[in-house]
């Protein structure tokens, strides 16, 4: 599993009238390239009167499912930009659409690369990107006397405290980025005396809003 890694919001579009043509860009978020192919198989039902639904996504931990389809456009004007905008942004299980309604003027091969790219990119900034984090899920199990004090010092560190439980004890679940798991079990220890029970849950994602996915 990833530690972490780029994608787009669930799913969102905007529009765009390019030289009299209207572009259409559809994202959605993909985990397989089935899910890919009804998305893509769905736009074109909507759309089923457009002069083309132009398509790219890339799938998988390690990008290996990428596909481009021009949908009767020029060759390489306007899957391939689209796969390339998806692949400039680090994005990973991400589908494109780009529907167009010709408007009467030939944009050209320059112009249709613009217009498809251009397209994606803006579809991209309408629906958002989340940078997904691996992070553990662990329980801490303490005494009620303690509850005060570890609340708020979990609210105040870079953990995040997913919900908090009261039973006969207080049980904090906490997500815990994976190389901060040992650290995090000394500092719990310290902070309860050792009175604390603390168990390792299972491993999921969480979602960061970003604006860039750019790396520091």
């Amino acid at each position: 599993m990833l530690t972490k890694y780029y994608t787009v919001n669930k799913s969102g579009s905007t529009e765009l009238i390019i030289q009299k043509s209207r572009f259409i860009g559809y994202i959605k978020r993909v985990e397989s390239e089935e899910a890919a192919q009804k998305f893509i198989d769905d736009i074109k039902k909507k759309h089923y009167d457009a002069t083309h639904n132009c398509s790219a996504y890339i799938i998988g931990e390690h990008d290996q499912i990428q596909k481009a389809n021009d949908d009767g456009e020029p060759s390489g004007t306007a899957g391939v930009p689209m796969l390339e905008v998806l692949k400039k942004q680090n994005l990973k299980d991400t589908a494109v659409v780009v529907t167009r309604y010709f408007g009467g003027i030939k944009l050209g091969a320059g112009g249709l690369i613009r217009a498809y790219g251009g397209t994606t990119s803006e579809a991209i900034k309408a629906t958002g990107i989340v940078q997904r984090q691996l992070v553990q899920g662990i329980s801490v199990i303490v005494d009620y006397s303690f509850l005060g004090k570890l609340e708020n010092e979990i609210r105040q560190s870079n953990y995040i405290l997913d919900k908090i439980d009261y039973l006969e004890h207080v049980e904090f679940t906490i997500y815990v980025k994976k190389e901060d798991i040992q650290k995090f079990h000394e500092w719990i220890i310290d902070l309860t005396n050792g009175q604390a029970t603390i168990t390792n849950k299972e491993f999921t994602y969480v979602e960061i809003a970003v604006s860039s996915t750019k790396e520091d």
